[in-house]
């Protein structure tokens, strides 16, 4: 892979600065003119502007689109009132880059937005690693899988719930079926009772015993 950075001053304007992408004269360091090229640049605009910046922007994008070997682009701001314009466009490789860096219609369209933004910033890299730098600071949180409860709190859990229902089954179901074979009987109490107990009663045990199968205590709930 290979980088090029092109970092020009706040003051230069689209037609100064050759364009949105600056010079755009293939660098010496490309690996390989078939590689994939992504070009990054960073305008700034005044906020207040906001609206014909995207209208503008968004003008090119559709522009470029019509030329062959664009991959794709877009843009993205660091927040709402930020001034700065991050964006980006990838070509298939560097011939189409160059066709659509030198067409007319690219410069029609970098004339049709002299006054309205300053390029500060652009890099061209080809191949896929590396498109952004790296972050002054990063926070990444990674949600992490939940430890089962041990094995004797999950026993205990069971039979809370196993006992009472069990017994009222008995009490219950029990007499009424107490002429029908054990087998029979046993059958249609089990057939009763699981889904009872699996939909119903161990969810709301469970969800009301959580602070103590996950070793907390009761204040910390």
């Amino acid at each position: 892979m290979s980088v090029r950075r092109d970092s020009h001053g706040l003051g230069a304007t689209a037609s100064g600065s050759a364009g949105i992408l600056g010079s755009m004269s293939a660098p010496a360091s490309v690996a390989s003119d078939d590689l994939p090229v992504t070009v990054s640049f960073t305008r700034r605009a005044d906020p207040g502007h906001a609206r014909e910046m995207t209208a503008w922007i968004r003008a090119g994008l559709s522009m470029a689109e019509g030329f062959p070997g664009f991959l794709g682009g877009g843009w993205v701001r660091p927040r709402g009132e930020s001034d700065e314009w991050h964006m980006l466009c990838r070509f298939a490789d560097q011939r189409s880059l160059t066709a659509w860096d030198s067409s007319p219609e690219r410069q029609w369209w970098l004339r049709s937005g002299e006054g309205l933004a300053e390029v500060t910033r652009t890099e061209r890299r080809t191949g896929i690693e590396g498109w952004f730098d790296a972050p002054v600071a990063a926070e990444v949180s990674t949600p992490t899988a939940r430890s089962a409860p041990p094995r004797w709190k999950q026993a205990v859990t069971i039979w809370l719930v196993f006992f009472p229902v069990n017994l009222l089954a008995t009490v219950t179901l029990g007499r009424l079926l107490e002429d029908t074979h054990v087998v029979l009987r046993v059958l249609v109490v089990t057939l009763t009772l699981t889904p009872v107990m699996t939909y119903v009663f161990l969810p709301w045990v469970t969800s009301r015993l959580e602070w103590w199968l996950q070793g907390k205590r009761f204040r910390d709930r």
